[in-house]
C-alpha cells in the first residue's frame, strides 16, 4: 500500500512546489531563484505533512471483529470520559497536569488498539486453518490407517496433527491476548473514575500519574 502512496504523495509535492512558484513569480513578483526556492520547500513541506498524515494510527473498533471490536470500544468510551473530566476541571496547574496524564493514557487507547488488531490476525489465522476441518481429516486418516496401514497415511496423518497443534498454540494465544486487554480495560476504568476525585483535588495526584 505504501508502494502506490508513494507515487501519489510525490506527485503532491511536485504540483504544490509548483504551485508556490508560480504565486512568487506572478503575484509577487519576486526573482526566479527566490521562487525555485519557495518551490523546493513547498515540495518538502507537503512531503513531510504528507508523511505526518498517512502514519496518523486510525482507530476503526469495526476494522476488527469480536471480541476485540468491544475491547477498542470500550478504550475509547474510557478515554472520551477522561477527557470530559479534565475539561470539566479548574482552569490551573492541576488540570495542566492532569492533562499530561490524559496524553499518556491515550498512547493506552493506542496501543489497545494495536493489541487487538493483532488478536484479530490471530482469530483470522485460525478461521483459515478451519480447525473444524482439520479434525475431520485427522479422524479419516486415523479410520482408513486402522484398515490400511500405509506411510503415506502416516504421513498425511502427522501433517494434520502438526496443523492442528499450530490451532491449538494460536487459539491459546488469542485467548492469552485478550485476558490481558480485559486486565487493561479494568484498569483504565479505574483511573477515569479515579480521575474525577483527582480533578476535584479529593485525590492523590502523585499517585494518580504513577498508577
Amino acid at each position: 500500500m505504501s508502494s502506490d502512496r508513494d507515487p501519489q504523495m510525490l506527485s503532491r509535492g511536485v504540483l504544490i512546489g509548483t504551485s508556490f512558484a508560480v504565486i512568487a513569480l506572478l503575484l509577487l513578483g519576486v526573482p526566479w531563484p527566490v521562487a525555485l526556492l519557495a518551490a523546493i520547500g513547498g515540495f518538502f513541506v507537503s512531503r513531510f505533512t504528507g508523511r505526518k498524515v498517512s502514519s496518523a494510527a486510525v482507530i476503526d473498533p469495526f476494522a476488527v471483529s469480536e471480541p476485540w471490536r468491544q475491547f477498542v470500544q470500550g478504550a475509547q468510551r474510557a478515554g472520551h470520559r477522561l477527557h470530559a473530566t479534565v475539561a470539566s476541571a479548574d482552569d490551573g496547574p492541576l488540570k495542566e497536569r492532569m492533562s499530561t496524564i490524559v496524553d499518556r493514557l491515550d498512547d493506552g487507547l493506542a496501543e489497545t488498539w494495536t493489541i487487538a488488531r493483532r488478536g484479530d490476525q490471530i482469530d483470522d489465522a485460525v478461521r483459515r486453518l478451519d480447525p473444524t476441518s482439520l479434525r475431520s481429516k485427522q479422524a479419516s486418516l486415523e479410520e482408513r490407517l486402522a484398515t490400511a496401514p500405509s506411510d503415506d497415511l502416516d504421513a498425511a496423518l502427522a501433517s494434520v496433527r502438526s496443523q492442528i497443534d499450530s490451532t491449538e498454540r494460536l487459539k491459546a494465544e488469542s485467548a492469552k491476548t485478550a485476558d490481558r486487554l480485559r486486565l487493561t480495560q479494568t484498569r483504565l476504568d479505574e483511573l477515569v473514575t479515579r480521575a474525577a476525585e483527582v480533578a476535584i483535588g479529593a485525590g492523590d495526584t502523585d499517585a494518580y500519574e504513577h498508577d
